[in-house]
């Protein structure tokens, strides 16, 4: 203890006054951010040496027999009730039957316990739901995605009194009740501080009686399901001037449960947000008083709304949108290899060019990344996991691969997708990309500030130690605090650098791979990146301190590499959990190089940046002696999985599972483009006859006897298929053009008046 307490007074107490001047304060909604959720993987990614045993022991997602014939039952009559053309460009919402049929089947709540009236479903079943209706219809996903996230259901779940558990979680459950959630004003996006929507604490009437409650005014805006919500989970900035309550005059951002018929409340505008025609739009309040007891959770949680929030969405985040973009992802990943199929140009179909083999590659490396990802997520969340920092991780980089998949099919189909109309099946994904690129945190923020610069703080195994140490009021004992941490973090900071020091001296040969597993290489690859990123995210935070949240670049980079350490390891497992099929091997290969081309960028980018070039130095020299290996795909290997989206196999299904495709409709879209795959996949055979003979055309080649007459016709009928497919809508230009329509009405107008007049004659 004497040698302890020498070290503290001698040598960690000027460090700790230097760290206390150096380090900026944690403000109170990044605290509540900071401590939202639980550290998971991300714990182990930080620590440098993470032990994949651990992640390859996690139980996969899976859904449970009722959960399983809800798929197969109501959601799979859902989608066949949608018609997406008529309910974004005629009807601009889904249908009275349709909403109905959501309150019918519980759709809107699936997450509330059973005890309530709630289907209880799991968060596998939750992701699954919104991933299927999703690829039906975006309307449609939304419309269920949203009740069963923030919705108020979550939080009152998790914070609402017994009171208002019991009373509006059933009529939330049967629909009775249309919830949705306001946070956003014109004021406050992803600043939440600076919001100016108001509740004072004065005394009003309620019911006929004079209590003591809240006098709200706000303007919300881009609040989904916000025109025909009939309560509001409205988080506002509390205040209570007279000090009603003893807790002094500002009591912070709180929640409160607000039926839209209270006086003073106005809704039913809309937004239009890229012509993707869910319910959203603003709400507006005017001196709207409510009773103290419609505080969500009562009054101990006045002032606990963004924490409340943040907890919310350390889940939230891992479910909804990372859903929506796997659907979008297996969408076009499906859709572009059937097209590039039976699409042909100059007597080859397209997918035949090698200018279209990468990107459909592509397409298949995202359907894989984004689906084990996120399979991996939800499988953490049903095991009572609530990780912040992974969340983030899985909303930024689904919606962002869905956005690449969503160009690169669009690229792939060239005039067929941009041509708007019934026949159009990508034309909805295009225009809501940018939707879930936006919301629950846009990109750009959590790539810049959230990922590396929560996760730094929350998931490092002393740096939050470190931090409430320096903030302790009492100096001596944060002092104390203090200089546990720091040395232990020393020990780790020599361990890490040894650690880094091996795996990259020996090029990821030495190093830990799960026992047994297969593509040991990759696993022994992921560990050395994961010591680099380890050592070069301490030198950063060392040589950098507070200033390192103004250095987003630098942060970015560090929570890509974050990331792809997070996103490759789900792939490997996922090869690993689905019996290491040996027709899988190639796309997990291609994940995987893309992956650490990736991670390459991002460290490259880091040491070229960081100020400190001393650090820099050193990290090159011990975890990368020879420069940061950037491994690409080969054009072989490129080949192979852009194969794999070509061919009528159960390979392809299986990547692309549980997709709607059209049944049920007379016509779809996807319901002609699958039969046309079909019939032209089925006929090539006969093609490859003609071609070997040197034969054309079938008529010529049906009769020199190359090919029998039930050839023939099967020819034609996969041609005529795919003229279906490859034909795009064309309207009357009076129905697309009002002006063209009344230059229609004013011309016969003229005509009509003319023969009168001639007639008179």
């Amino acid at each position: 203890m004497s040698l302890r307490t020498f070290r503290r007074d001698t040598i960690t107490r000027p460090i700790f006054k230097w760290a206390s001047r150096a380090t900026p304060p944690i403000s109170g909604t990044e605290r509540d951010a900071i401590e939202a959720g639980t550290v998971w993987w991300d714990g182990e990614l930080f620590t440098g040496n993470p032990d994949w045993n651990k992640l390859l022991a996690m139980p996969p997602a899976k859904l449970s027999a009722e959960e399983q014939a809800f798929m197969d039952g109501p959601v799979r009559e859902l989608c066949a009730m949608v018609n997406d053309w008529n309910v974004n460009w005629e009807d601009r919402d889904l249908p009275r039957e349709v909403w109905d049929f959501l309150r019918e089947k519980k759709f809107f709540g699936m997450i509330i316990p059973k005890k309530y009236g709630g289907l209880g479903f799991s968060n596998t079943a939750h992701s699954e739901v919104v991933r299927t209706v999703s690829s039906c219809s975006v309307v449609a996903g939304v419309t269920v995605m949203v009740p069963n996230s923030l919705g108020p259901g979550e939080l009152l779940m998790h914070f609402g009194t017994d009171e208002q558990r019991d009373y509006w979680l059933p009529r939330l459950a049967d629909g009775r009740e249309i919830p949705c959630f306001a946070l956003t004003s014109p004021d406050a996006g992803s600043d939440a501080a600076a919001m100016t929507d108001t509740g004072i604490v004065e005394y009003g009437e309620w019911e006929g009686e004079k209590i003591l409650g809240i006098r709200l005014n706000f303007h919300k805006r881009y609040i989904t399901l916000g025109p025909i919500a009939t309560v509001v989970g409205l988080a506002f900035k509390m205040y209570d001037p007279e000090n009603h309550l003893g807790r002094g005059a500002e009591l912070g951002i709180t929640v409160a449960l607000l039926p839209t018929s209270t006086p003073g409340v106005t809704h039913g505008e809309r937004h239009i947000p890229q012509f993707t025609h869910f319910q959203n739009g603003p709400l507006y309040g005017k001196d709207v008083f409510l009773p103290l007891d419609l505080i969500l959770g009562g009054e101990k949680q006045i002032g606990e709304g963004w924490k409340m929030l943040m907890t919310a969405l350390a889940a939230g985040r891992g479910i909804s949108l990372p859903s929506q973009s796997a659907a979008a992802a297996a969408i076009c990943a499906r859709a572009t290899g059937a097209y590039a199929r039976v699409r042909t140009q100059f007597d080859v179909p397209i997918g035949m060019f090698e200018g279209i083999r990468k990107p459909l590659a592509d397409l298949a490396a995202n359907i894989y990344l984004i689906d084990a990802a996120r399979r991996l997520t939800i499988a953490a969340l049903d095991e009572r996991h609530r990780p912040s920092v992974i969340s983030a991780i899985i909303k930024f980089h689904a919606t962002e691969h869905m956005r690449e998949s969503v160009e690169k099919a669009m690229d792939i189909h060239g005039g067929k997708s941009i041509i708007d109309g019934p026949r159009n099946y990508l034309g909805s994904q295009y225009r809501s990309a940018p939707i879930g690129i936006t919301v629950e945190g846009a990109n750009i923020l959590t790539r810049n500030l959230m990922i590396f610069g929560q996760g730094a703080v929350r998931s490092h195994p002393y740096m939050l130690k470190e931090m409430l140490a320096l903030a302790d009021e009492d100096e001596k004992k944060g002092l104390d605090a203090f200089d546990k941490a720091i040395w232990r973090h020393l020990g780790h900071a020599f361990a890490t650098a040894g650690r880094a020091f091996v795996r990259g001296w020996s090029g990821g040969r030495i190093g830990p791979a799960p026992d047994g597993a297969a593509m040991p290489g990759y696993w022994k690859q992921l560990s050395r990146h994961a010591a680099a990123f380890a050592l070069l995210a301490d030198f950063a935070l060392l040589t950098l301190g507070g200033a390192l949240k103004r250095k987003e670049m630098i942060s970015a980079r560090l929570g890509d590499v974050l990331a792809e350490l997070y996103l490759l390891g789900a792939v490997l497992k996922r090869f690993e959990t689905e019996g290491r099929r040996e027709e899988d091997r190639p796309i997990v290969a291609y994940v995987m190089r893309q992956g650490q081309g990736r991670m390459a960028a991002a460290f490259a980018g880091v040491l070229d940046n960081l100020p400190a070039r001393w650090a820099a130095y050193l990290v090159r020299l011990l975890a990368f002696p020879v420069g940061v290996p950037a491994p690409m795909p080969s054009d072989e290997l490129t080949n192979a999985v852009a194969e794999t989206l070509m061919k009528d196999s159960p390979q392809r299904d299986r990547l692309t599972p549980d997709i709607y495709l059209g049944e049920g409709h007379k016509e779809h879209p996807l319901k002609d483009l699958e039969q046309a795959f079909k019939l032209v996949t089925a006929a090539a055979s006969i093609e490859k006859k003609m071609r070997e003979e040197h034969v054309g055309d079938p008529q010529v080649a049906r009769d020199k006897g190359i090919i029998s007459a039930a050839e023939f016709e099967q020819l034609a009928e996969a041609k005529a298929a795919a003229d279906r497919v490859v034909a795009v809508d064309a309207f009357p230009m009076e129905e697309v053009s009002p002006i063209a329509a009344q230059h229609r009405q004013k011309k016969a107008a003229r005509n009509k008046r003319s023969t009168r007049s001639e007639a008179a004659e």
